[in-house]
């Protein structure tokens, strides 16, 4: 089947049902629409019940194929929905490529994914699986996208954005979309007739919680651990949800990785930066942090995010803000993964 873009999905899903959606991306509030109007279309058309399955390096997949083939006592279609966490195993590949050439009736499949990239684009089982199913690439919205998607959502919202609102939300954000929605959402109550102009947007952003997310990362970068540990401590005290937040810090480990491997490559700091998406205000930043985070620290902080996505799902057994807390310390240049701790990472 063909792939299907995001803001094609809607049109999609009204002429019909696929009965296999893979939908793959970091950007989680992207990929959570996404996944939220496939859901409801499949409600709409009859699929009353949901199985929901975490697959980690433990999960059974024969747990797939027994849900495909068991008949349920309450409805008689029913989503199959597997989050994917981490990478794809030997049985993981052979169970989905089993549903794949033969789908059973009355049953939606709905795979979850972090960003697949090309390698595992050119995998047999991706191909197989694309070929039986819708497949949404979610990517990521960074640079002069951003501006276009918060005008883009602002629209949706009813609401109309001066370019000077666009720039200092835009600038506020700093990539998360998350915190865009969550501000055009509360913009929605501030402006009277949906117009908001630079003024009312500085004065929206100016009254966010006094633990602001974006700045704990900004701390952590430019090595102040102190000030760091005290933003995410505040946090937790404030209720902040955990996952979103995990989700910023391994967004920004991400971009560090992916600067690093530009600059080994030869290219520019620049040229990399901009094309991760990293505003110019924020390249010295994120270039000092980079004189003193190295490949081989990033890639296991990157896994450790990845035990503590595991953890605050309630599939690990450790507290996912003390992960949060390791990993905030080891940004700041402080107390460096010990090598106890690099191999339980490593082993997750």
């Amino acid at each position: 089947m063909p792939r299907v873009k995001v803001d094609e999905l809607p049109a999609k899903l009204n002429a019909g049902l696929a009965p296999i959606y893979l939908v793959a991306g970091d950007e989680h509030l992207v990929v959570q629409e996404c996944c939220d109007q496939i859901r409801q279309a499949a409600r709409q058309s009859g699929f009353e019940e949901r199985e929901l399955y975490h697959a980690d390096n433990k999960f059974d997949w024969n747990q797939l194929y027994q849900s495909g083939q068991s008949l349920s006592l309450f409805s008689s279609r029913k989503i199959i929905e597997i989050r994917l966490n981490g990478k794809l195993s030997d049985q993981g590949r052979k169970a989905l490529l089993e549903y794949a050439d033969s789908p059973p009736p009355d049953t939606l499949l709905l795979i979850i994914s972090p960003w697949l990239d090309n390698k595992a684009q050119s995998a047999k089982w991706f191909k197989t699986l694309e070929a039986a199913s819708s497949f949404i690439q979610v990517w990521p919205v960074a640079g002069p996208q951003l501006p276009r998607w918060i005008k883009q959502r602002a629209k949706k919202l009813g609401l109309q954005l001066s370019d000077s609102a666009v720039d200092i939300l835009a600038a506020r954000v700093e990539g998360n979309l998350l915190a865009a929605a969550q501000e055009m959402e509360k913009l929605k109550l501030l402006s009277e007739d949906g117009s908001v102009d630079a003024d009312l947007m500085a004065h929206a952003v100016a009254d966010s919680a006094r633990y602001d997310v974006f700045s704990l990362v900004d701390r952590a970068l430019h090595g102040d651990a102190r000030a760091a540990v005290k933003t995410l401590n505040g946090l937790k005290s404030e209720g902040t949800d955990v996952l979103p937040l995990l989700g910023i810090l391994a967004r920004e480990l991400r971009i560090l990785l992916q600067i690093s491997e530009g600059l080994q490559a030869g290219k520019s700091f620049s040229s990399v930066a901009r094309q991760a998406g990293v505003w110019n205000t924020r390249q010295q930043l994120v270039q000092n942090a980079l004189q003193r985070l190295k490949r081989p620290q990033l890639n296991l902080l990157l896994r450790k995010a990845g035990q503590v996505d595991r953890a605050a799902k309630g599939m690990h057994d450790s507290d996912p803000w003390e992960g949060c807390l390791e990993i905030v310390l080891n940004l700041s240049g402080v107390t460096p993964l010990s090598r106890a701790t690099e191999l339980v990472a490593l082993r997750s």
